[in-house]
């Protein structure tokens, strides 16, 4: 018998990342409705409803209001928008942050998948405050710059349109310039910081890929706190993961596609030995763990499925 899953959303860019991955297997059924219906509540509804597990692609008010609909109690929630990352009563689907998180996951009926911004941050700044390294009363500051599809179809037809055109864009933007970036809470809360980070994205000419830097000082962490101590947190912090790992050997160069198309999520710890100065990195694909193959690992836990089936390792 196999699970069923609907993808209410899954025409957009997300969706159809979920959609690939689920497509081949023979543990997962996907449950459809017609494009004439997509949009139809009662269609909506049923779907929602008869479906083992149940993954939204949809803007926040509109998860919500997928949510609603769903009355029968077996029915798991994976949701892909930002509406229900803080929210109490909701698993948090990032399975290897905490100790014992995917067993956490498994068998949760409502799962808020995190974001892609928040994936390579926390990835990189929550096992420091775990341990102490990291004050939780410091402010931080966080650089991110992300492959365009990160914006969805209005930006990703602004990109390509330009491209098309021959326009002179150098395709590298900045963004979120007021600082309230919806991604802010989602770290402040998920890292257990007091003072929300100082975030700065970005966006460049790359499809998808992603980069996120946490810049450090040892002075700003706990006493005795050594470039070696920081090192050995966080990669103890991912020992055995299937997808997570901290690289050993450090490339000059990082490119923002470095795990473009895969599940993956590599952190890189540089530092400057004199200066007692820290660059943590993090390069994953904001398509893959930064959206759609966390959602398709956390329905796997969800419904009892082998973790990481489907997934691009």
């Amino acid at each position: 018998m196999t699970t069923k899953i609907f993808i209410d959303g899954a025409v957009g860019t997300t969706g159809l990342e979920i959609r690939d991955r689920l497509a081949d297997r023979r543990d997962v059924t996907l449950v459809t409705i017609p494009d004439a219906f997509r949009k139809d509540p009662t269609a909506r509804a049923d779907a929602l409803n008869a479906a083992d597990a149940v993954i939204l692609c949809l803007p926040d008010d509109a998860a919500r209001e997928a949510v609603a609909l769903v009355e029968n109690p077996a029915v798991r929630i994976i949701d892909a928008s930002t509406a229900h990352r803080t929210a109490e009563g909701w698993a948090y689907g990032f399975a290897e942050l905490e100790p014992g998180g995917a067993a956490a996951l498994a068998g949760a009926t409502r799962i808020s998948n995190p974001g892609c911004y928040p994936t390579g941050f926390l990835a990189l700044v929550r096992p420091l405050v775990r341990a102490g390294l990291l004050p939780a009363d410091r402010t931080i500051a966080v650089a991110a710059t992300s492959g365009y599809s990160g914006g969805g179809k209005a930006m990703i037809a602004a990109f390509e349109d330009s491209m098309a055109d021959g326009a002179t864009d150098t395709g590298y933007r900045l963004y979120g310039l007021d600082l309230g970036h919806k991604h802010v809470r989602e770290m402040q809360v998920q890292a257990r910081l007091a003072h929300p980070p100082i975030f700065l994205p970005s966006v460049a000419r790359s499809y998808r890929g992603m980069l996120v830097e946490v810049p450090l000082a040892l002075h700003d962490l706990a006493p005795g706190t050594t470039i070696a101590h920081v090192r050995d947190v966080v990669r103890d912090a991912y020992a055995g993961s299937a997808l997570l790992s901290v690289a050993t050997d450090l490339p000059a160069v990082l490119d923002i596609e470095r795990t473009a198309g895969t599940d993956r999520l590599e952190m890189f710890v540089y530092a400057d030995e004199t200066a007692g100065q820290l660059r943590l990195i993090a390069a994953l694909d904001n398509l893959g763990k930064g959206a759609g193959g966390a959602a398709v690992q956390n329905v796997n836990l969800a419904c009892g499925l082998p973790e990481t089936e489907g997934l691009r390792l």
